[in-house]
């Protein structure tokens, strides 16, 4: 687990503590103990606040905080670190306890509360962390108790319904409106005589993953081995037309149904599957750029007939170190990601910290994603996404800027929000449940440029996930996974003519590409073995095998021995023929020479005779030719 990363602050004692703060602020420490001797110096100050934390008084004084202060205090007594640091209490325990009138403001505003006789300003003026005293620690461990452990909330059900409170105004017509200007624009504004608040109840969406990316992932491959994913040679991005193409094949269907935009203004849900398989593919190493398109490496070959599970393993166990994408880019309301300086911190060390909280999710159990966002904070799994927030903004750089450092919601969520539902849900790692993102979270209303976006990130409405068996197996919780079973959803009938007969429910998208690859269709329901074809397909490294073992599961009886020849002889005349290489053809003056050259004694290893008078040698052996021939006494001009 990742700890807190900033230079650790210690203060040994509370007389230390105490010597950094004015007399003004030791007289407000004093007047919460009425008992405390008198003196006005700050030496007397100092020894009479030190005098009501000694002995038995300090129990009685910490009797007198309420049950936040005492819980901020307990978590400092048994942390590591003796810093209180409000965005890990806050996320555990939901808000901050009561440091005084200004909470952290050691100013002469400030009034503070019994909780500053625990916990001290580290710096003078009352800046810097709030510390706990080394020996204040030792002398608390005897009684305070420890806190409870932070534990992430789960649960076995998902609620029907997500629940969404809005305002409703009610004018009276009557009521004569005012005029409202806004820099060259002029509104009309009526107050409302009525408002209330409105509950909506807004369905979730369910979408259990596992099974269909293992599905999907043949279906991509098959996709790709027939050279019909084009991607930018820039951003390695699928061009739209494809992902629009992928989109119509995915098992279920992207998480959002893709619709054009209306206006240039208006804000696009788009692809979210669609758009994560080809980037996946290229950074598990099972694909690669041939010109405009993906084409199957050797080890996506080797995928199409190995099990699903070890693919998706290890492509996410790539996708973790890969620098194709940063998942923040998808993210396009927050401008100024690429401004110069590359302001966004390496995606590496966010990914390895989102991997390692994963894995403290129960497996088969539904993560609130609030919850799961919450629990990051308070467990220390810290991350940033930028490293110069000034160069991030929204709308406008200069008066929508992050420059306030931004805030875990706004910044680290959307990226943990992108990487999980378009990435760990995509491959299966976790199903999801959500709801449209239009409104889904109010968090970034109140920026300035923001009260116009329907939704901060396409990602907005995932509301749920939990951890698939698969996402376990992926994560190395578990070192071996079953499969759940891709049901067949048509049967055949493979026929002596080589002829295939579908039946009892249509093809899926995956099966469609598969006996494309080795069958012509010659009707909605009938297909026939194609030699050419077949041939062409274990030339370009299919293995046969995939086409057997794929009919054989889908008809009743034992395949026809036609068919089984059409197999065995389709592998053996695919390779009747090995290409050893590019090779030059070299044309002699007469056949005599030729015969001279192809028997002499060193150069039988290097030509072979073609015909009457051409010679032939290999590209990569020209330079050895070239030499053994002007030991000969012949010579051959370069082109």
């Amino acid at each position: 687990m990742p700890k807190y990363q900033q230079q650790e602050t210690r203060i040994a004692t509370v007389r230390e503590a105490l010597e950094i703060r004015t007399v003004d602020d030791l007289k407000k420490l004093k007047a919460l103990l009425p008992g405390a001797a008198s003196g006005t110096r700050k030496d007397e100050l100092l020894n009479a606040i030190i005098g009501e934390l000694s002995g038995d008084k300090l129990r009685l004084l910490w009797d007198r905080l309420d049950e936040l202060q005492q819980k901020a205090v307990a978590e400092a007594v048994y942390s590591d670190s003796p810093v209180f640091i409000p965005a890990r209490f806050k996320a555990k325990y939901g808000e901050l306890p009561n440091f005084g009138t200004n909470n952290y403001d050691w100013s002469y505003r400030a009034a503070p509360t019994l909780l500053r006789l625990f916990l001290y300003a580290s710096g003078h003026w009352g800046s810097g962390d709030s510390v706990l005293p080394d020996d204040l620690k030792i002398r608390l461990l005897e009684f305070v108790p420890k806190p409870e452990p932070l534990r992430l909330k789960t649960s076995t059900e998902l609620p029907e319904f997500i629940e969404r409170i809005e305002k409703e105004y009610e004018f009276d017509e009557e009521t004569p409106a005012t005029t409202l200007i806004h820099g060259n624009r002029a509104y009309l504004m009526r107050r409302p005589k009525n408002i209330k608040d409105v509950v909506y109840q807004i369905p979730l969406v369910r979408r259990d993953s596992e099974r269909a990316a293992q599905q999907d992932l043949l279906t991509l491959l098959r996709l790709i081995d027939k050279g019909k994913v084009s991607v930018s040679e820039k951003t390695y991005q699928a061009s739209a037309a494809t992902m629009k193409e992928i989109t119509s094949l995915l098992r279920d269907g992207d998480f959002y149904e893709w619709q054009p935009k209306e206006s240039k203004w208006e804000q696009e849900i788009g692809p979210i599957k669609a758009f994560a398989w080809p980037l996946l593919l290229q950074a598990g190493k099972l694909v690669q750029l041939n010109g405009k398109k993906l084409a199957l490496t050797k080890a996506g070959r080797n995928a199409l007939a190995a099990k699903p599970a070890e693919t998706l393993r290890s492509i996410w166990q790539r996708w973790l170190k890969s620098k194709l994408l940063d998942e923040f880019n998808r993210v396009d309301a927050i401008k100024g990601q690429h401004s110069k300086g590359h302001p966004l911190t390496a995606v590496e060390g966010r990914r390895e910290v989102i991997n390692n909280a994963l894995k403290k999710c129960p497996i088969g159990q539904w993560v609130k994603f609030d919850d799961f966002s919450s629990f990051m904070q308070a467990a220390a799994f810290d991350f940033e996404v930028a490293r110069d927030f000034w160069k991030l903004y929204i709308v406008d750089a200069n008066y929508g800027n992050l420059g306030d450092g931004g805030r875990w919601n706004i910044l680290q969520a959307r990226y943990l929000l992108a990487l999980l539902f378009e990435y760990a849900a995509t491959l299966g790692l976790i199903d999801v449940a959500y709801i449209d993102p239009e409104d889904a979270r109010q968090d970034y209303k109140k920026m300035w440029g923001a009260e116009d976006l329907d939704f901060l990130s396409r990602y907005d409405g995932l509301m749920y996930f939990r951890l698939t068996p698969l996402g376990a197996y992926c994560l190395e919780l578990t070192d071996s996974y079953t499969p759940l079973e891709i049901e067949a959803s048509a049967s055949f009938t493979v026929l002596p003519s080589l002829q295939i007969n579908v039946s009892g429910g249509e093809l899926s998208p995956d099966e469609t590409l598969l006996l494309e690859t080795y069958a012509e269709k010659e009707s909605d329901t009938v297909w026939r073995l194609s030699q050419e074809k077949a041939l062409s397909a274990v030339e370009s490294g299919s293995q046969i095998k995939e086409l057997r073992d794929f009919l054989a599961a889908r008809d009743e009886q034992e395949l026809p021995d036609t068919v089984e020849g059409f197999f065995v002889t389709t592998e053996r005349r695919a390779k009747a023929c090995i290409n050893k290489g590019t090779a030059l053809l070299i044309e002699c003056a007469d056949a005599e020479i030729a015969e001279r050259v192809a028997t002499h004694e060193k150069m039988k290893k290097l030509c072979l005779r073609a015909g009457e008078k051409h010679l032939v040698v290999m590209a990569d052996a020209e330079e050895q030719f070239r030499k053994a021939l002007r030991l000969m006494g012949y010579g051959m001009p370069r082109i």
